[in-house]
């Protein structure tokens, strides 16, 4: 999938103009990204149009339209975007209770490195988790995470041809899968892959 280029964002005039109508666009297609894992943890899988979405927001949030600052946004951003032969993935601990969420967040440290996808009846494939920074302590794990889920030719090739895909944990403090993902959700990452 293309990374996104300083000449594929809008001026800061032109994004207030056009923010609802882009916006709406974004949110609909979001709503077949999303995999929620027990009723605690959800999956929100990004795409190019998701970061370009992001950073567009960041832009307009920090009013940045300084080159320099337009190219930091794009490099923490275009990383996000699956290069083809995985599926990238921001990974929420949502817990509505502050208190009930500090204790979650206790028990469940390592859970971002026990998330997993499955095609068909290929093996499990475990998240690679927080390539950029380190977001646990010996304390507690991160309530967000940013995963990355490689995927084998064979698998591609399955996804592509219509295979099932499954997701879930395998963690202590937290055991849930969600088998099959509905039909929607898994076209749509499909097109992820090359």
């Amino acid at each position: 999938m293309q990374k996104i280029a300083r000449n594929d964002l809008m001026p800061l005039e032109q994004y207030a103009k056009a923010r609802n109508d882009f916006r709406a666009k974004v949110m609909a297609h979001k709503k077949d990204r999303q995999v929620q894992i027990g009723k605690n943890t959800t999956l929100y899988f990004e795409d190019r149009l998701t970061m370009q979405y992001q950073i567009q927001e960041m832009l307009r949030a920090e009013r940045i339209f300084e080159d320099e600052g337009i190219q930091d946004e794009l490099d923490a951003y275009n990383p996000l975007i699956p290069d083809g032969t995985n599926w990238k993935a921001t990974f929420m601990i949502e817990f509505p209770e502050v208190e009930q969420r500090r204790v979650a967040l206790e028990k469940m440290i390592g859970i971002e490195d026990k998330v997993w996808v499955q095609v068909a009846d290929f093996s499990k494939v475990y998240s690679v988790a927080d390539e950029d920074l380190e977001r646990e302590t010996d304390e507690k794990t991160s309530s967000v995470h940013f995963l990355r889920f490689e995927l084998t030719g064979d698998m591609i090739k399955a996804v592509k041809a219509g295979a099932a895909v499954s997701m879930g944990i395998d963690h202590p403090a937290y055991t849930h899968s969600v088998m099959p993902l509905p039909e929607a959700t898994r076209a749509s990452l499909a097109r992820d892959l090359a």
